[in-house]
């Protein structure tokens, strides 16, 4: 899987991509969407084989940043990001692989809340970070052209670094994603009605419907630039994906938003179709569209 931003089931199928009802009924590798930030790379750098962090910027085409030392990161970053990056520097354990995480907090504290959602611990954690691990990249000899595989071990904490990686798990015993197959049917039998964007004309419709999620606006059909008949099917397969995120649940620390209890961000299930994520727009990108980053302290 290349390194690109991870899509909204319904959004895929704008084009004509209809892969993602396969996706729905295939059995995968699922995993929770901690909701931490920044967003931070580490490993062994394929150029130099020496041990680096950074920020998804490690990955630019043109300006590159990659940190092996802190007189790099004070050259490439500032401010708070800065800071977490020289403490990344000195407590994230060595490994050959390249990882991404979510960073969550600097230890001492039990509730952390570093971006929307407010993650609270049993106990004061006494490590020094806390680290969502996520993805790991795969690069023969240069990061730009890494791939991204989605992590499916638990990396080892140490006394310096607590590494976050929920179990997460489909109820058993209601329903399964399989038995939304008869409406993933259905949905196919609707798509030959659609006229299918661009991928010009389909970056301009997600636009549009960000911007009714973020003031929180219905999708209504004469508001978004694109055949009704496309709307109505993205409409059919966004009902599918909360269908099958109702089911998700993990063991993770108490997560809340605005003070209410929350089971997650959300969800990324991985299969042979591809890898998507399983959020309520609603209620958690609208919350990220419309807060700043680091808003909360821990």
């Amino acid at each position: 899987m290349k390194n690109t931003h991870i899509e909204h089931p319904e959004d895929s199928i704008l084009t004509g991509d209809l892969s993602v009802l396969d996706w729905f009924t295939a059995r995968g590798t699922l995993s929770v969407k901690i909701d931490g930030a920044p967003a931070i790379v580490w490993g062994r750098n394929p150029a130099t084989g020496n041990f680096f962090v950074g920020t998804k910027s490690v990955f630019n085409k043109v300006k590159i940043k990659i940190n092996e030392t802190h007189t790099q990161i004070d050259h490439n970053h500032s401010g708070r990001v800065a800071d977490i990056l020289h403490a990344a520097l000195d407590y994230l354990p060595r490994t050959n692989r390249i990882i991404q995480g979510d960073f969550l907090g600097f230890g001492g504290v039990d509730t952390f809340c570093p971006n929307t959602v407010t993650y609270v611990f049993p106990e004061k954690v006494t490590a020094k970070i806390v680290v969502a691990p996520h993805t790991r990249y795969e690069a023969n000899d240069d990061l730009r052209d890494s791939w991204a595989i989605p992590l499916t071990v638990n990396l080892e904490s140490t006394d310096d670094c607590l590494f976050v990686k929920p179990d997460a798990y489909i109820l058993h015993g209601q329903t399964s994603f399989a038995d939304v197959e008869e409406v993933c049917n259905f949905a196919r039998q609707m798509s030959t009605a659609c006229e299918f964007a661009t991928v010009k004309e389909a970056a301009k419709i997600k636009q549009q419907i960000n911007a009714c999620i973020r003031v929180g606006t219905d999708v209504e059909d004469g508001f978004i630039d694109c055949d009704p008949n496309l709307l109505r099917l993205w409409k059919l397969v966004k009902s599918i994906k909360e269908d099958c995120l109702f089911l998700c649940r993990n063991n993770g620390p108490a997560a809340y938003l605005n003070g209410d209890r929350v089971d997650a961000e959300g969800y990324v299930l991985s299969n042979e179709f591809g890898t998507f994520k399983l959020v309520n727009r609603e209620v958690f990108s609208r919350a990220n569209f419309n807060s700043g980053r680091f808003q909360c302290a821990s």
